[in-house]
């Protein structure tokens, strides 16, 4: 078959292949049969010859058509070929032809995807570096429904991407091309021709590697790392977190010591976290976002760990660093809005996309942000399997989910008119509650051993509660009523707090009503909000001593605790990410000795079942006394084998005793934590260690003792049982006098 007798194109054809605009690119480009061969086309702009080297080592020149398309016959059976292209003023190319390929994206991946239950859409969705047809190269693919077309612009072709034009994938929104021969490293974007006939660049959506901000492209990446947490992992799979002890330093990476990146930060980290004794580590988001004042809250790039801190094998090494020191790493998410940004998820395709088409229900005016469209089955996939990507990847112990009051309602800072009820005339979002128990549900199915965090600040009813009982299925949630009620508590002057007993006891009304975290968090911190220390009344030193007595109220507290860093240590300002914590103030013995104070918390949280075991289970509390009049309040914390530790708080400014309390066993009772110990920065008032209870029936407990409760202090008791008489015997030559070297002098 001569070249003039080879099928031809219709002249618009040809146009739109030249102009990069054809959405089935492969049905002309590439290889076909044509009579007893086949035809070749291939588009090369400005070439001044072009070449076909087949696998068998013949080579045929092919003739320009017009607006740089080729074609040319190729004989007998179909081979692969490599392209050879010669310009006038440059040198030659040779290279594989990209439309020579089959899909890279199988059928049954489309289907899962467009019924929204692709749970691992990051296998194949955006860009893989691998081999297709035994050819190196990487695969690209973006979902795009609205797209006349779309083409791949980056380094590689000089950010023009007429040559690079992508195919559509059937009725599934789902563009597609391989790229032989492109790997790691290189920078791209698609580029996408909307409905009114725009091209638009944008960063792919399932990129997991982008270029440092300001720069917004997204980079081909490649892991090479090597998990070495396996340990980690079943021991994970075996412990119910919900029910274990859980501390959590929340950090904002950026300004914890800045400069450091995530393996330079492994080190220091680990160092700091097993002195302070935390069992978790929770960061603000990690992915991608463009602007650093955010604190990683708007997000660009889902799947991407930002590149501020180096590479995404250098964050998965931080975090096996931290498994392998025991320590469990939680992650803030952001599934609830999304950032304008035109190189980024808004208007995706030139139409709404990701974010929901009616402005009533997809604009967050207040934060000048999009929310996504949770009905859509394409963006439910979409952050679902971001969840499990980020959990199963970077072996992420949990998820802290970021305002989830405002995805529950349609009228979230809406004034009437402003807002469009759900199809039952309600102001729940009925997809948004959809979507966040299955959400749940997955992670947790998929991945035992993680938590699923809500931070809802609202009354929703059954957030806890699982999602076969009709709850959306987190494992915990922050308690903002014990936060805001006790912050508030805590700033009045401690003459007047006997006024205000109800703050700091009403949220025991509730505690047990879903599984809670209680957080001091850094929205606590910033915004003129001031320091935890800030928030205290007094002159320095009463300062101090409101924020121990506060932290060994929290810790006791049923439910797990959250501190943001530089609280654990009394940071006088407040927090900015645009500068490191305070570290100089532990250069003050009384800075020093707060830091100390939560360390000891967190040693004995962890060692006393009683503080965690019944964390959820009402029966993990008892009352001792609630006593406004001398800013007093005290309880029992109870575990699953009966043994008990007592919490006693004296929120007043003076020494309260000798004060009796109700205990539920006479005998020894050990002082294993005194907040105004000399040590942790107090007046070292207390009770020599240990007090001996009697069997004197006092507010419905068969025993009672009276002690001293120092000034704005706590004091934990644990009871010592009495040994046997052989013990006793046998061991009483060892036993001291007197106990008065076991606590801090009076």
């Amino acid at each position: 078959m001569t070249t003039a007798a080879l099928p031809g194109l219709h002249p618009d054809h040809v146009r739109a292949l030249a102009l990069g605009r054809h959405p089935h690119p492969h049905d002309a480009l590439g290889q076909h049969p044509a009579g007893e061969g086949w035809v070749v086309r291939v588009l090369r702009p400005l070439a001044a010859g072009v070449t076909v080297i087949r696998a068998d080592g013949s080579r045929v020149q092919l003739e320009h058509v017009q607006d740089g398309l080729w074609h040319g016959f190729l004989p007998g059976e179909g081979q692969a070929y490599t392209v050879e292209t010669d310009y006038a003023d440059a040198p030659s190319w040779t290279a594989d032809d990209p439309y020579r390929f089959v899909p890279s994206v199988g059928d049954i991946d489309l289907y899962l995807f467009g019924e929204g239950r692709s749970e691992n859409l990051w296998h194949w969705l955006g860009a893989h570096h691998r081999p297709h047809e035994d050819v190196d190269g990487t695969a690209f693919s973006v979902w795009a429904p609205n797209a006349q077309g779309v083409r791949i612009v980056g380094d590689f072709n000089s950010w023009t991407g007429v040559a690079h034009a992508m195919r559509a994938l059937g009725d599934s929104g789902v563009w597609e091309l391989f790229v032989p021969g492109l790997g790691a490293g290189d920078t791209y974007k698609f580029e996408i021709l909307t409905p009114r006939g725009e091209w638009i660049q944008k960063a792919d959506p399932m990129a997991r590697y982008t270029e440092v901000p300001p720069a917004t492209a997204s980079k081909i990446g490649d892991t090479l790392f090597a998990w070495s947490d396996d340990a980690w992992l079943r021991e994970r799979a075996a412990r119910d977190p919900h029910n274990s002890p859980m501390s959590v330093y929340e950090l904002h990476l950026g300004s914890w010591k800045p400069g450091l990146g995530y393996r330079e930060v492994a080190d220091p980290l680990i160092e700091y976290l097993e002195h302070t004794g935390f069992t978790h580590v929770e960061f603000l988001p990690l992915a991608e976002h463009p602007f650093g004042g955010s604190w990683g809250y708007q997000v660009t790039g889902y799947y991407a760990a930002t590149s501020r801190f180096g590479h995404p094998d250098d964050l998965k090494y931080l975090i096996d660093r931290l498994h392998n020191a025991g320590i469990g790493v939680i992650m803030d998410w952001v599934p609830g809005h999304f950032p304008k940004d035109a190189f980024a998820l808004a208007r995706f395709d030139g139409e709404t996309l990701y974010e929901h088409g009616d402005p009533r229900r997809g604009e967050h005016k207040d934060w000048g942000t999009l929310i996504f469209d949770y009905g859509r089955s394409q963006v439910r996939n979409f952050l679902v399997s971001n969840a499990l990507f980020w959990l199963e990847e970077f072996h992420i112990d949990g998820l802290r989910v970021d305002a989830v009051a405002s995805m529950l309602y349609l009228d979230y800072s809406r004034n009437e008119g402003e807002w469009l009820p759900n199809q039952y005339g309600g102001r729940e979002n009925l997809e948004a509650i959809g979507f966040l128990q299955e959400v749940t549900a997955t992670a947790y199915k998929r991945n035992p051993g993680i938590v699923m965090v809500a931070e809802e600040s609202t009354s929703f009813p059954g957030v806890t509660r699982p999602t076969d009982q009709g709850g959306l299925g987190f494992g915990l949630k922050w308690n903002m009523g014990w936060m805001n009620d006790s912050l508030r508590y805590m700033a009045q002057n401690p003459m007047w707090r006997s006024h205000h007993q109800g703050e700091i006891t009403f949220s025991f009304v509730y505690a047990f009503s879903e599984s809670f975290v209680l957080p001091i968090s850094h929205d606590e911190v910033v915004h003129g909000k001031g320091s935890l220390l800030g928030k205290m009344p007094g002159d320095q030193w009463q300062k101090l001593a409101n924020v121990r007595a506060y932290l060994a109220y929290m810790w006791s507290h049923p439910g797990k605790q959250l501190l943001f860093m530089g609280q654990e240590f009394g940071q006088p300002s407040e927090w900015s990410e645009d500068r490191g914590l305070d570290w100089w103030i532990l250069d003050q013995p009384v800075h020093q000795g707060l830091l100390t104070l939560v360390g000891t918390l967190n040693r004995i949280y962890r060692e006393t079942p009683a503080l965690w075991e019944r964390d959820n289970d009402g029966r993990g509390l008892e009352w001792i006394t609630s006593d406004p009049e001398s800013n007093v309040l005290g309880f029992l914390r109870v575990a699953t084998d009966g043994s008990r530790i007592a919490c006693l708080v004296n929120f007043g400014g003076n020494p309260v005793g000798p004060y009796r309390v109700g205990l539920p066993e006479a005998g020894t009772w050990r002082e294993v934590l005194n907040t105004d110990a000399a040590e942790y920065g107090g007046s070292g008032v207390g009770n020599f260690g240990a007090v001996t209870a009697e069997e004197v029936p006092w507010n419905a407990m068969p025993a009672s003792v009276e002690l001293t409760i120092p000034p704005l202090a706590g004091l934990w008791l644990r009871h010592e049982p009495v040994p046997s008489a052989s013990v006793a015997s046998s061991s009483s030559a060892a036993l001291p006098a007197a106990d008065a070297d076991a606590g801090p002098a009076e």
